[in-house]
Formats: structure tokens, C-alpha cells, sequence
């Protein structure tokens, strides 16, 4: 009988300890935060940015719907397969918007923006050159993996025009050099409405894309020297002051040491530094994934930061 009664209650026993679903994951500002539950990836034409507010709005592939966005302060903005900055995004520019609800349950907050050459340069994606016509300057293609053992899509016409730019081997190329065969990159804008992409830039070979991504990584490194590492204030205590900074402050985090000498303000809305400069010593510093987690001691009191505010940060 004990023998019985162990055997049915022991199902119910392993159900009594099965774990709870996991929450689901909401942007809560102040908290670097990407709900990969809920968010939407999707491909559309800038039309405007505000830089002052970051904040923009761009055209939906497919529908043509305009979806205005708020870009969040942690946002991965990704240009020419390197980190930039919103400024970097040119108006008519063809990127994935990744989308998420904001508290009145409307898609406005944004936390990256993939550029063409970041997206395919990431998934080693190409544009397989299947037809060419000079005439009218159109390529027909596929697009897929180096050896086409993936094809996300065949049949993809790409135009060209009078001011777009070729590359091979990192120097000025023409359209004539393109062969049936090849496998070509390329940064494109839309026209206004439906899916079409016409070629600001069109690379020949990896050695071309990856000139323009050094120039990007340079210009990007310069910015942070300059503008400081961008992050959150996480905790405030007298002196001492807790940070998580930002995936894209991640070259300058990893220079960061126990005993490091920094300086530290506050920013706005626009992530520029509007406090009063601190100075202070790094006390602690880990990777927690891409996000760096410092503990600095301020040489005097910051009364200045306060708990989810942006903060910038400079190594003296």
C-alpha cells in the first residue's frame, strides 16, 4: 500500500516543483534592457531624425506605414558594420529598426539600428550576382551565404545610379567591373515607397567593406575619447558611484582597471555631458556579457548624479 501510494503521489510531487515561467522582459528606463520576447526587426527607409531629441521617424518596407521612434540611450546604432552614432544615419538610408512597446503599449522605443552592410557583414551574407544589364545599371541577384549553401532570397533587383560609388580592393571601382559570379555588399535607400534599393556604395570584395568599417571603428573610438564612455548611473552612495556602461563604450571598459584615474558627469537627453566634471579612481570593474560594470570613488561628493541617469566617462 505505502509502495502504492508513493507512485501516485510522486507525479504530483514533480509537478508541485516545476519553475515558474520566466518574466516576460520590459524596457524599464534607467535599465539596459532588450525584451527579445516582444520586439519587432524591422527593414525601413529613414525619413527624419532629431538629433537634439534622438528621436526619428522611418518608412516600413511593404506598407509604406511611417513609424515614428524614440531611440532609447543604450540603442546599438550600427553603421558600416561597426558601432556610430544616430547622427552617422544618413535620411533615405535602408537599416532594420528593432522596435519595442513603450508604456502606453505603442512600438516607439528603439534599441538598435542595423545598417545593410552590418546585417549581412554579421550573418557572412552576400549578394550573388546572377544577371547583369548596363543598360539601365540593375543587378539581379541572391542572397545568401558565402557558398550559397544558405539563400535567404533569389531574384533581388539592386539599381544603381549616376552617384553610386563602386569599390575593389578598397579603391574607386566602376559598375563595368561587376561580373556574373561575384559577390558583392552594398549600403542602399529606399525611394520613398515600396522595397527598392538603389546602391550608395557597392563593395567589390570583403577588403573594401572592411576599409570602410576601420574608418567607422576610428571615427567611433575618437567620438568616445572625446564625448566620454556613454552609460547609466546604477547607484549612488556619498562617493562611490556604480555604473553599467554601454555596449558600444565596451573599447574604453576594457581599458578600465582597478586604481584608473577618471573623470565622470552627468548628460541629458542628447547624452552630451552637461554636469560638472568629477574626478576619481575605479575601484572595481567586470564584464557582465557586452555590458561593463564600474565602481568609481569620486574624490568629492557627486551630488550631481543621480540613479538611471546617462552619464559619460573619461579615462584621464
Amino acid at each position: 500500500m505505502k509502495k502504492l501510494l508513493l507512485s501516485l503521489l510522486c507525479p504530483l510531487a514533480l509537478l508541485a516543483v516545476e519553475p515558474a515561467p520566466k518574466p516576460i522582459l520590459k524596457i524599464n528606463p534607467g535599465e539596459v534592457i532588450v525584451p527579445t520576447a516582444a520586439m519587432r526587426r524591422l527593414w525601413g527607409e529613414l525619413v527624419s531624425v532629431d538629433l537634439a531629441n534622438r528621436t526619428g521617424v522611418f518608412r516600413k518596407e511593404g506598407t509604406d506605414e511611417l513609424m515614428p521612434f524614440k531611440v532609447l540611450p543604450y540603442a546599438e546604432l550600427l553603421h558600416h558594420a561597426a558601432f556610430g552614432d544616430l547622427q552617422d544615419f544618413r535620411v533615405g538610408e535602408r537599416a532594420i529598426f528593432r522596435m519595442h512597446e513603450d508604456a502606453q503599449g505603442a512600438w516607439t522605443w528603439l534599441t538598435y539600428i542595423q545598417d545593410e552592410m552590418n546585417m549581412m557583414n554579421g550573418h557572412k551574407e552576400f549578394f550573388h550576382v546572377d544577371a547583369v544589364d548596363a543598360a539601365t545599371g540593375k543587378l539581379t541577384c541572391t542572397q545568401g551565404s558565402a557558398d550559397k549553401s544558405y539563400v535567404r532570397e533569389k531574384g533581388i533587383v539592386i539599381e544603381t545610379e549616376a552617384t553610386t560609388r563602386y569599390w575593389k580592393d578598397g579603391q574607386p571601382a566602376a559598375f563595368a567591373d561587376i561580373k556574373v559570379g561575384d559577390k558583392l555588399r552594398t549600403q542602399t535607400h529606399g525611394v520613398g515607397k515600396g522595397k527598392v534599393r538603389v546602391c550608395w556604395e557597392v563593395f567589390l570584395d570583403e577588403a573594401s567593406l572592411a576599409k570602410f568599417q576601420a574608418t567607422q571603428r576610428a571615427v567611433h573610438a575618437k567620438r568616445m575619447a572625446e564625448d566620454g564612455a556613454a552609460g547609466y548611473v546604477d547607484k549612488v552612495t556619498g562617493m562611490a558611484v556604480e555604473l553599467t556602461l554601454f555596449q558600444e563604450s565596451g573599447d574604453i571598459g576594457r581599458q578600465l582597471r582597478a586604481g584608473s584615474m577618471i573623470r565622470l558627469a552627468g548628460a541629458g537627453q542628447d547624452r552630451k555631458a552637461t554636469g560638472e566634471l568629477a574626478a576619481g579612481k575605479v575601484k572595481a570593474v567586470k564584464f557582465a556579457g557586452n555590458l561593463c560594470k564600474v565602481t568609481v570613488e569620486l574624490e568629492q561628493a557627486a551630488v550631481a548624479l543621480i540613479p538611471r541617469q546617462v552619464a559619460r566617462l573619461w579615462i584621464k
